[in-house]
């Protein structure tokens, strides 16, 4: 006997993967959806289609009374309404029966001025970026309340984990492992929140088990790994190979990289982040999860790091 049937919007990415991952090994019934099967779970069913077709949704969706949108766009794809359109075709794909939605946010809603981001910190985005994500999390907000749909954000800070690609870690951080070197980047001294994904999946799963306590919009913030740039190289270093050459990012590199890559020019508008210490807490959320929930930062490094490193995961 399973403990429900959750569909996965968006099982190939980051979240959703690790999401998949943590839901079956809980012992849910697990639909994933996406174009096509690029990253397959043991033990998940997949219905391929397009976020862009309400009825390719609907089919994913069918029966499951959770639905985990990990659905994304490309990060200099959010404009034009493009982001809020996606979210719209959820909402409306899974009805008005009050099933649960579980999202994952992020701290763009938030002004750099905020040293610790709760709950009950009161969004003020600074960046046009951060008011797309507002105004999706308001289309939550509002599902909520008509009573469509229960919402739960699951708000986060920058992902690592093994088997994770396109994220801070292989593009920055590792894109020159091979030569023996890692690049840090953060202003020094300055915290910054990390999430890792297999303890941020697993959080999510627990919320869907726990959803009949919650009320019909929530928002959790999960703190993760608070780090300066100096505990990160620290970790690093620990869990790489002997002799492995830690520096620091140079974030000019980025606003050259940004004069004809559109993405990186996205993700120089978002440097506040990297020079603001902005960090999640949530006593409620700790509470839910349980003690020890977050895997220790030693662990989690040396299992992002295998795959680059593989000798010396071997040695420890």
């Amino acid at each position: 006997m399973t403990r429900g049937k959750v569909t996965i919007l968006g099982s190939n990415g980051h979240i959703g993967h690790r999401a998949a991952r943590a839901f079956v090994a809980a012992g849910w019934d697990v639909t994933g959806f996406g174009r096509a099967n690029r990253a397959p779970v043991a033990g998940m069913h997949f219905v391929a289609g397009d976020a862009d077709s309400l009825a390719d949704l609907r089919r994913a969706i069918g029966d499951s009374e959770i639905v985990v949108n990990a659905l994304n766009l490309a990060y200099d794809k959010w404009d034009n309404g493009r982001l809020e359109a996606l979210m719209g075709r959820v909402v409306e794909a899974m009805g008005s029966a009050g099933r649960t939605l579980l999202f994952p946010g992020n701290i763009y809603n938030y002004a750099p001025a905020e040293r610790v981001l709760t709950p009950d910190t009161v969004p003020l985005p600074p960046t046009p970026r951060g008011a797309i994500r507002q105004r999706v999390e308001n289309m939550l907000r509002a599902a909520a309340g008509r009573g469509d749909i229960q919402a739960v954000i699951l708000r986060a800070g920058d992902f690592f984990g093994p088997d994770s690609s396109g994220d801070w870690f292989d593009q920055v951080l590792l894109r020159e492992a091979g030569k023996g070197k890692v690049a840090i980047p953060g202003r020094p001294g300055i915290g910054h929140a990390w999430a890792y994904l297999p303890d941020l999946a697993r959080a999510f799963e627990k919320l869907a088990w726990h959803r009949r306590e919650l009320a019909g919009f929530e928002n959790f913030h999960f703190a993760g790994h608070f780090l300066t740039p100096e505990q990160l190289g620290t970790a690093v270093a620990a869990a790489g190979p002997a002799g492995l050459r830690v520096g620091r990012f140079p974030w000019l590199l980025i606003t050259l990289m940004g004069l004809v890559n559109p993405v990186m020019r996205e993700v120089g508008k978002m440097g506040y982040l990297w020079e603001h210490p902005m960090e999640l807490r949530d006593a409620r959320l700790e509470a839910i999860l349980g003690p020890d929930f977050v895997t220790p930062l030693d662990v989690a490094m040396a299992a992002t790091l295998a795959p680059y490193f593989p000798t010396a995961a071997q040695a420890a």
